[in-house]
């Protein structure tokens, strides 16, 4: 009788510790599913980068009247490469995608340059980018609400608590981002 109480008693023990290793694991995971999702943010990022100095040399041939415009791309540009942290990324990616909203609405006043092939080919690719990025903020947004959730239910907080875990904070838009665009049709009309 003595062999089966310990034999149950080891059993329990075990099974707890698995539970306790597959909770670990599975935290471990989440937290690494998010740094991989940023990662595949972070590169987006970067081709957009890359591909804007390129679209900036075909504008500024045609957009002389519009230095505003190109100061705030390149500022924008200047904010990506400075920025060390995830939330320093974010705020340039924020910027840019700002910036290059100006940039297409102005272009479209433009004619010579929306006809322009390298425009059109880069402003296509530049767009592209924009949804791809836009499904990866998607996906790491995903990433961090499972990973913020399981790390405040039971039994989970206590192997995150030991663990040090700490919510991660979404990816958010700017409130300029949700405001309506104003479109305006005088320049074009001339």
């Amino acid at each position: 009788m003595t062999t089966i109480v310990w034999l149950a008693f080891l059993f329990a023990v075990v099974g707890a510790v698995a539970y306790v290793v597959t909770i670990f694991n599975g935290l471990v995971a989440l937290k690494n599913d998010i740094a991989k999702s940023w990662s595949n943010i972070d590169i987006l990022l970067k081709q957009r980068h890359d591909e804007l100095s390129k679209l900036l040399d075909v504008c500024k041939g045609y957009m002389s009247f519009e230095r505003d415009t190109l100061q705030k791309i390149t500022q924008a540009r200047s904010m990506f490469q400075q920025a060390a942290t995830v939330d320093q990324k974010a705020q340039a990616d924020q910027s840019m995608t700002t910036a290059l909203r100006g940039l297409f609405a102005v272009a479209e006043n433009y004619p010579d340059l929306k006809a322009n092939n390298d425009f059109m080919q880069l402003q296509k690719r530049i767009t592209e980018l924009e949804n791809q990025i836009a499904d990866r903020r998607e996906f790491y947004n995903d990433s961090v609400n499972t990973f913020n959730t399981r790390i405040q239910q039971l039994p989970d907080t206590f192997v995150a608590s030991f663990m040090s875990l700490k919510p991660s904070p979404l990816f958010k838009g700017e409130e300029a981002d949700k405001a309506d665009v104003s479109m305006s049709f005088g320049a074009a009309a001339n």
